[in-house]
């Protein structure tokens, strides 16, 4: 399915502290599950050694994720649009993979289930139903729903910053930090025992963002204005704002020495962008979490596979320091893993919107790209209250089952969006040299670890 391309001017660009806020907003997102349960929780159980896989994770997602990047800032159309040029199959296997990693509640689990932590009691699951209605009522009556993400995610990010701060200063050992390093450098390429592959594939999935969560950066980077993707309409409430007039499908800028001088200036201002609020975050927030799992939990025998380790982890704290770095914990992990799951809800909703809007209901008056948001971001909350009342309430195996879907999806788009930006890009903009290397080592990186698990899965069967 090809559709028409409109030139116009490539916007002249934004000043680098106007740019900064997608690369905050996938952070913010994904440092929930991975950074605050599943890496924290591996490295209780195996120790130090895996922390090399999620430096490397961190490194091959940014050149993923700076092509899908690439592709939106060249012409206002996401990844996702332009893999369904070729095919709507595509879009539809993309949508229903982004629905089947993000139905199961396990980010709102875990969040009310430390929120009972933090107060003594509670049922989790009920409290994970009525926190996602109110989630759903945010978005709903956001004005500009990325603005509104932006800022949750934001304060978020604050929040998560000033706790590691915090247990740097008041519990983190210099030898633990010493042990870290040296098991970063001495275990690389090694898995610690008893780590399966599922786990790994799972910590992969949620080492910074994964699966859908990275497409959805063409979203956000357009709402944000983007250099092409100034010229699409930003998604907005039907409820509460002015739904702006559609533009067209995609956008071409003309191959010339301003252009292509422009170009170079957003280019480089967007790899900045993602590199110090995605990639330096993340890479903060796993290390210093894996490393007061360690100094903390390593070692014990009473570690269950849920996420009662982190109220073994704030009584240390009480025990240790005090109270108040308990509470300040608890209420950290909470405020994360919730804020995670109203921007999962966003993600999912964007992807599909854009994709059914664009490509099934383009001259329908009534179903706007607002109002197809909505709808879906209100059947994920129906679906996953519906899951958790029919008993499947395990956080951390329903975080194993969306987080492994996110690394084979992960594969499948990466194989994708290097055809994309080798075939539909100008040749002066499009992927090639060290990038397109990166782009085959990490179709190599998930691909293995994809393998690896099924063929254990089968040796089990």
């Amino acid at each position: 399915m090809l559709t028409d391309t409109t030139t116009r001017e490539l916007p002249e660009p934004l000043s680098l502290r106007r740019m900064v806020g997608p690369g905050i907003v996938a952070v913010g997102i994904g440092m929930a599950a991975g950074e605050i349960i599943l890496w924290p929780y591996l490295t209780a159980i195996g120790g130090l050694g895996l922390l090399w896989l999620a430096f490397t994770t961190l490194a091959v997602q940014f050149v993923i994720n700076m092509e899908i990047e690439r592709y939106t800032l060249a012409t206002g159309q996401t990844a996702l649009m332009g893999f369904s040029r070729w095919w709507k199959g595509w879009g539809i296997i993309i949508c229903l993979a982004g629905a089947f990693q993000y139905v199961w509640p396990g980010w709102a689990t875990s969040g009310s289930t430390v929120f009972t932590y933090l107060f003594g009691g509670g049922d989790p699951v009920w409290i994970t139903v009525i926190g996602l209605v109110l989630v759903g009522a945010l978005l709903s009556v956001s004005k500009v729903i990325y603005k509104t993400v932006e800022r949750v995610e934001v304060v978020k990010v604050a929040l998560t910053l000033f706790f590691l701060a915090v247990v740097v200063v008041f519990v983190i050992s210099l030898s633990t930090w010493g042990e870290g390093a040296k098991a970063t450098v001495t275990d690389f390429g090694q898995i610690p025992e008893g780590i399966t592959f599922t786990l790994i594939l799972s910590a992969i999935g949620a080492a910074g963002a994964g699966g859908v969560h990275n497409l959805v950066l063409s979203n956000w980077i357009r709402d944000k204005r983007y250099g092409m993707g100034a010229h699409v309409p930003r998604l907005i409430s039907p409820i509460t704002g002015q739904e702006e007039a559609a533009g067209a499908d995609r956008y071409q800028f003309p191959v010339d020495e301003a252009s292509l001088s422009r170009w170079a200036t957003w280019w480089k201002r967007a790899n900045i962008e993602h590199l110090a609020t995605f990639v330096a975050v993340c890479f903060v927030t796993i290390s210093v979490m894996s490393l007061l799992a360690y100094e903390t939990l390593f070692g014990r025998d009473d570690l269950k596979s849920d996420p009662s380790f982190l109220r073994i982890q704030g009584e240390i704290f009480s025990a240790e320091v005090g109270g108040w770095l308990r509470l300040l914990f608890l209420a950290v992990a909470a405020v994360s893993l919730w804020a995670a799951a109203m921007g999962l809800l966003d993600i999912i909703g964007r992807l599909a919107s854009d994709f059914l809007r664009r490509t099934y209901l383009t001259d329908s008056a009534r179903w706007t790209e607002s109002r197809v948001y909505l709808a879906v971001v209100w059947a994920e909350i129906f679906l996953g209250s519906a899951i958790l009342l029919a008993g499947f309430t395990q956080p951390l195996g329903l975080l194993i089952v969306s987080t492994c879907a996110a690394s084979v999806v992960t594969l499948l788009y990466s194989i994708l969006l290097v055809r994309l930006n080798t075939r539909d890009l100008p040749a002066a903009i499009r992927l090639r040299g060290w990038r397109l290397g990166g782009m085959l080592i990490a179709i190599a990186f998930y691909g293995f670890f994809a393998i690896a698990m099924v063929v254990t899965q089968l040796q089990r069967l």
